[in-house]
């Protein structure tokens, strides 16, 4: 089991690559919420999210011997780049498994990045059956984007370093896609904050992790239509889920539109790309669907590679919030 020494480590380990990223403030998101929150902005982030701090940790561990068989992965977007960048700073070869729709910018960047990318279609196949055959045609090792003891420690510093800078919160609002960012962040919290209330944030098409959560049986969901691509995960993993369930306080979904308010309150009154993602745990505020009045509270912004078409579509569509 993964555990808060892992993430202090982790932290340690991943200093010098991974960047200490900002945390801004609002006084009109202030007002707004009524509430002070601090907003952990993962989208400065080193690849442009949360994910290069787990793909760091986890391809730092690794011996020379295997560096040199290279590393496989799958990943809708940000953790492939994460791999790709951390793989090519770290002197390995990078195989990445991404959906054939995945965002085009999430795909360029990886390429970009070095490494080689093999498409499929989720709607007729599981990316993890596509891994284990690229697996079986050499011995690369396996770096999962969430249920993976060292990729948890390492997306756990994101939260450590918000508690560092602006000390004990009431509420720690989380994105939650499989449950990495989400587990470590709590992790952190109970360590440094025990009386934070962790709240993860799902998309309301891929809300596996609230049923699971709520039921106590881990549930799943199958290539949900959501614009917040990177939380379409079939499910909590091995690791994540007994994590959620003992560290977590509460789950919470928004819907699509939920997003599109709180991306447009980023990008126009606070200048930050936040991509749909990134902006679920500020939209569980933004919609009240988290209590937060009166309180001092943290959001992880857990990316900004976003498609800026695809977003300027989905900002002409929306009324302004």
């Amino acid at each position: 089991m993964v555990t808060y020494e892992d993430v202090a480590a982790a932290a340690l380990r991943i200093a010098g690559m991974a960047r200490r990223t900002p945390v801004m403030t609002s006084r009109t998101l202030d007002e707004r919420l009524r509430a002070q929150v601090f907003l952990k902005c993962e989208n400065f982030q080193r690849a442009g999210a949360f994910k290069f701090r787990g793909a760091c940790n986890a391809l730092s561990r690794l011996g020379p011997d295997e560096r040199r068989r290279g590393v496989l992965t799958y990943s809708s977007g940000n953790h492939a780049q994460a791999i790709a960048l951390a793989s090519r700073l770290l002197g390995a070869r990078a195989t990445i498994v991404m959906p054939k729709d995945a965002p085009a910018a999430k795909r360029r960047a990886t390429e970009g990045y070095g490494a080689r990318v093999v498409a499929y279609d989720p709607a007729t196949e599981r990316r993890e059956d596509v891994a284990a055959r690229l697996a079986s045609e050499g011995d690369p090792v396996l770096i999962p984007p969430f249920d993976h003891a060292d990729v948890i420690a390492g997306q756990g510093t994101s939260a450590k370093e918000l508690f560092e800078e602006v000390g004990p919160l009431d509420v720690l609002l989380v994105p939650c896609g499989g449950g990495g960012l989400l587990s470590g962040s709590a992790l952190a919290a109970r360590r440094l904050s025990p009386a934070c209330r962790v709240i993860g944030v799902e998309p309301e098409a891929g809300d596996d992790a609230t049923r699971s959560f709520r039921t106590g049986t881990l549930q799943t969901v199958h290539n949900p239509r959501t614009i917040a691509d990177g939380a379409r995960t079939p499910s909590l993993g091995a690791l994540t889920f007994p994590l959620v369930r003992e560290n977590v306080d509460d789950m919470v979904t928004v819907s699509d539109g939920d997003l599109v308010q709180a991306m447009r309150f980023l990008w126009e009154r606070m200048k930050l790309v936040v991509e749909p993602t990134g902006a679920l745990g500020l939209a569980a505020a933004w919609t009240g669907k988290a209590d937060v009045a009166g309180r001092r509270v943290g959001a992880i912004l857990s990316g900004g590679n976003v498609d800026l078409l695809a977003a300027l579509e989905l900002f002409r569509g929306a009324p302004p919030g």
